[in-house]
């Protein structure tokens, strides 16, 4: 999703001419699109005098209109805080926000309610911009401090409040870390009010944003708010092999979106019969050693004849299962793969028109040398005989 002035024309990009401040949001991290911006209120109803609005990194918060400002998506406002005032873009205004608001548990209380101070001026985004160009070369030396203190803490990032009064450093630890040596360092050092609030790995992942595997952004950083628990069994059930660096997303936890098509697989298994239950033959005991959970197909290989495997459905091995609790037992696991026999020849088609796949190969080059020298060989035998006669004439002579 793209406004206007960065979309795709002609197939070229134009880039982004608002650098993440234009009015639509959609460059930015955690967009939320304002479905409702066409919609006019029923007749009477007041518009909810609620705003969101986002900071650096995704990190948004809720404050009420007071002073019953004009305000729309896009706009730049300074905020209250709990000493000063923050500078932040507006993100969603009107009923979308009451939604968002009762979706994340947060109170429209009168007396909780942090206030729009006004429209950012100019003056108060030249201090916000020239705070935000500190902010990586005090991660520089903020890191270095915390090495020399022996410090089993990672500093991932830094942000100043809009007025430059405070700075907040988010740190990821294993443990509890005792960081108050630390803090009069920084306070000596960069000659502000700091503040240390520690984040798990997958909240840092989503505040730093980067790019995933699948080679998109990163979920947790573009949309994903609310952080499942991810086990290995999650892996099992689709079959993944168990291999952790493989599993592992950028914030060294499992991947998120081993979740998103869990509920799928599970489905599909409650027809299976247990991978761990035999099958008996007059032939022998069938064990499972593979499965095709969409197709609903089976691989069984009889106990000591572990190079051959025998494909069934899933409901021919249930009928097996009821026939063995029964104590009856089939002849052969032979008499149903031969059901399944698929004709594995695969036909193509020129479906485009190109009838052969090497057609811009070029040519191989003919071998000059070869041809010339036999050329040569050639004019030489011919030149001796020509020159033969003579030589016996002059020896006449």
């Amino acid at each position: 999703m793209a406004c206007a002035s960065c979309s795709t024309k002609d197939g070229q990009p134009k880039g982004c001419k608002n650098n993440g401040t234009c009015g639509t949001d959609s460059c930015n991290k955690l967009t939320v699109f304002d479905w409702l911006a066409n919609m006019s209120l029923p007749n009477g109803e007041k518009p909810f005098n609620w705003v969101e609005v986002r900071y650096k990194n995704g990190r948004k918060e809720y404050y009420k209109n007071t002073g019953n400002l004009t305000l729309s998506i896009g706009d730049i406002v300074a905020t209250q805080a709990k000493a000063g005032h923050d500078i932040g873009m507006i993100t969603l205004t009107g009923e979308l926000v009451r939604i968002q608001m009762k979706r994340k548990n947060i109170s429209d209380n009168e007396e909780e309610a942090l206030k729009v101070y006004r429209k950012a001026s100019q003056k108060d985004i030249d201090i916000w911009s020239s705070a935000r160009d500190k902010e990586e070369p005090m991660k520089v030396k903020a890191r270095q401090f915390a090495i020399d203190l022996n410090l089993e803490m990672k500093i991932s990032d830094i942000e100043f409040q809009g007025d430059a009064s405070k700075a907040t450093f988010y740190y990821t630890a294993e443990e509890r870390v005792d960081f108050r040596e630390l803090i009069k360092v920084f306070a000596r050092e960069f000659r502000t009010r700091i503040e240390m609030k520690q984040v798990g790995f997958r909240q840092e992942a989503s505040r730093l944003g980067g790019i995933g595997s699948c080679g998109r952004e990163l979920c947790c950083s573009t949309w994903l708010t609310d952080f499942r628990s991810v086990s290995t069994s999650a892996a099992r059930y689709q079959q993944l092999s168990l291999n952790p660096q493989k599993l592992a997303g950028q914030c060294g936890k499992l991947k998120c979106c081993l979740n998103y098509e869990l509920d799928t697989y599970l489905d599909a298994l409650k027809s299976f019969p247990k991978t761990e239950t035999k099958l008996q033959t007059e032939k022998g005991t069938a064990v499972c050693q593979k499965t095709d959970i969409f197709k609903g197909h089976m691989w069984y290989a009889y106990e000591g004849e572990w190079n051959h495997w025998h494909k069934i459905t899933t409901v021919q091995a249930n009928e097996i299962i009821d026939l063995n609790k029964k104590n009856k037992k089939i002849t052969s696991l032979e008499e149903y793969a031969s059901e399944l026999v698929e004709d594995t020849k695969t036909e193509f088609e020129n479906v485009v028109g190109q009838d052969s796949l090497t057609r811009f190969d070029s040519p191989k080059p003919r071998n000059k040398r070869k041809n010339n020298r036999r050329r040569n060989n050639k004019n030489n035998k011919s030149n001796k005989n020509k020159r033969k006669p003579q030589n016996s004439k002059n020896a006449a002579k």
